[in-house]
């Protein structure tokens, strides 16, 4: 099975950047169609955004198309979360995961999870 550690969260204001790593050891991450998620205080994880294997095919929730970009390295192993142009409702705790059959945005077909990063955005 695949390990994924998630880094790059932290504090910032609206308006602002951060870029989300996930690392994944334990086999090759081109196994995996991976995704973004978040949780926020109170409320139900919801998908953020997904990449197929290669990296051909990106899917993104609504409210994140043209601020939010993913992509990945499978040579680095390594799944990224672009965030630009941040706001107060970005705030949440992000979970990169991974799914071998994974659907591109349904949380229970993911198979591996991280911990999770937190990011907050302040106005």
């Amino acid at each position: 099975q695949v390990q994924l550690v998630e880094s790059g969260g932290g504090l910032v204001q609206a308006g602002d950047s951060l870029r989300l790593s996930c690392a994944a050891s334990g086999r090759a991450l081109s196994m995996y169609r991976m995704a973004w998620f978040r949780q926020a205080p109170g409320k139900e994880r919801e998908f953020v955004a997904s990449i197929s294997r290669y990296g051909r095919s990106t899917y993104y929730r609504d409210s994140v198309k043209g601020r939010f970009t993913v992509s990945r390295d499978n040579v680095k192993n390594t799944v990224y979360l672009q965030m630009n142009s941040l706001k107060p409702e970005d705030t949440a705790v992000y979970y990169c995961a991974g799914g071998v059959d994974a659907a591109p945005s349904a949380p229970s077909s993911f198979d591996y999870w991280g911990q999770g990063t937190q990011v907050t955005v302040s106005s």
